[in-house]
């Protein structure tokens, strides 16, 4: 449904200059700076897929949403959505794609948000029984009886994303382009978003590319996770691989049924595990997954004693995705 090849947007702006008569020198010899927003990144992605585009302010994430949806022309490199090019058949291209931008509403500010969708609807020559039909089943699935008559500025933030949602998908597109949609929204309002973006994906089959900087927008609906870091693609799979690439530790913390020796702990485990804690009765143990597994760390452990608890970690996503834009890794 998505595929980038070889995309990059450089873009060029005019160097000020300082000093008596710099405007004037500027008309004849004007000098430019370039920066490279993206560079040379290249993904598919697959129809019904659910991938998060992250990376830290100013990888060239949102760069890219715009040259996916045809906002953009690219400097170098194709882009095509659902097999057609966004910049040469942009038309055909918006009745296939819903976009959301997190900060910015497609609505019209003054209006009531129902005059809102009847303006998108003839943009999009949405036909008026498909409409009203349409509309009944995301205002179900959005819960948005209590805003249709309301002006979209007295709208709350809440409010104007699930808004937002539903203006994106009254064509009924097969993709649908995310940026940062939960920011700002508390807990409840991020909660409800996320429950109606994965039935989306996994009951109606839509496919999506969501860019945020909330991690548990990603743990919760994405299936795979590209990372992009200075404009270009740092890494692209699933978040378990990742997990395993980045290296860190899992943590498993056991309580035995009476105190452990320490050095009869520590020789237990040999290299593959290490010891962080041996106070009386509770052990706490670090290890790779890609190097023991932790069944193999429980029958080492249980010659120790009886196990009467176990708890174990992963590491946070956060830690993760932290170590990735330090430079710990730079695989594709």
């Amino acid at each position: 449904m998505i595929a980038a090849e070889g995309l990059g947007k450089t873009f060029r702006r005019p160097v000020v200059k300082e000093g008596a008569f710099a405007g004037v020198r500027s008309l004849f010899a004007r000098q430019y700076k370039e920066t490279a927003a993206v560079a040379d990144v290249s993904f598919t992605i697959e129809r019904g897929e659910f991938v998060g585009y992250i990376g830290p302010n100013g990888a060239g994430k949102s760069t890219t949403i715009k040259m996916l949806t045809g906002i953009l022309h690219p400097t170098a490199g194709e882009v095509r959505v659902a097999g057609r090019s966004p910049q040469r058949e942009r038309r055909h291209v918006a009745g296939r794609i819903g976009v959301v931008f997190g900060q910015r509403s497609q609505l019209w500010w003054d209006l009531p948000v129902r005059d809102s969708y009847d303006v998108l609807a003839a943009m999009y020559k949405v036909e008026p029984d498909v409409k009203r039909k349409r509309l009944a089943e995301l205002t179900e699935l959005l819960r948005l009886d209590e805003v249709m008559d309301l002006p979209v500025r007295k709208c709350s933030l809440g409010q104007r994303m699930r808004a937002d949602l539903a203006a994106a998908l009254l064509h009924d597109p097969d993709v649908l382009f995310l940026d940062e949609p939960t920011i700002g929204l508390d807990a409840f309002a991020k909660r409800s978003i996320r429950e109606f973006l994965r039935s989306l994906n996994r009951e109606f089959g839509k496919t999506i590319l969501l860019t945020t900087h909330d991690m548990d927008d990603i743990e919760t609906l994405c299936s795979r996770v590209m990372v992009l870091n200075g404009g270009a693609l740092a890494y692209d799979g699933s978040l378990e691989e990742l997990r395993e690439r980045i290296g860190l530790p899992s943590r498993m913390t056991l309580t035995f049924a009476g105190d452990v020796d320490a050095a009869a702990c520590a020789a237990a485990f040999g290299d593959e595990v290490a010891v962080e804690r041996a106070d009386g009765p509770r052990v706490a143990l670090a290890f790779q997954r890609e190097r023991i597994r932790p069944k193999r760390v429980l029958d080492a452990a249980s010659a120790l004693g009886d196990i009467v608890d176990i708890h174990m970690e992963e590491p946070e996503f956060e830690d993760v995705i932290r170590r990735i834009y330090s430079g710990a890794t730079n695989d594709r």
